[in-house]
């Protein structure tokens, strides 16, 4: 996998909104991200899981691994990015278009990820594979296809 250097850039690959709790992921191509809250819409708002991220590329090895071609949305996450690494980033900034999301914690699957696919939720522990969560610092409008950068607390690209 890609690690975040001083010169990459990533890619936001998609967006899900879940309007009702246990309900569908819609994909959408655009979104608003409210600071304090999390995405418009969606049915988690406030509270420190405002925003879940998972990498593309850690989906692919988990599919890999299982021999599988489960659709990313089974993972519940909002937001989907390629090219940069998110494990260990907590307290670090995702930067996505104008947005600004503060990484909480990794998020651990849930038994709706071995009710996925069995085997599902014990893959996705190991190297924060789950992704991670975040709070919405500077809301605002996020696109597939905007840049992403980590950058460390301190507002430095990571490395």
């Amino acid at each position: 996998m890609l690690e975040a250097t001083a010169n990459s850039t990533g890619r936001l690959e998609a967006i899900w909104l879940k309007r009702v709790r246990r309900g569908p992921m819609d994909p959408l191509q655009d979104a608003e991200l409210v600071a304090g809250r999390g995405l418009v819409g969606n049915a988690n708002q406030g509270g420190r899981r405002q925003v879940t991220v998972i990498e593309a590329e850690a989906w692919q090895e988990l599919l890999d691994e299982l021999s599988s071609a489960l659709a990313p949305s089974t993972r519940r996450a909002n937001l989907m990015v390629s090219g940069i690494r998110l494990r260990k980033t907590r307290g670090h900034i995702l930067e996505i278009g104008e947005c600004r999301l503060e990484v909480l914690g990794e998020t651990r699957p849930c038994e709706r990820m071995e009710e996925a696919l069995p085997g599902l939720r014990a893959a996705m522990g190991a190297s924060w594979r789950g992704g991670v969560y975040a709070a919405v610092q500077v809301g605002g409008t996020i696109r597939v296809g905007d840049a992403v950068h980590v950058r460390s607390a301190n507002h430095e690209l990571w490395s």
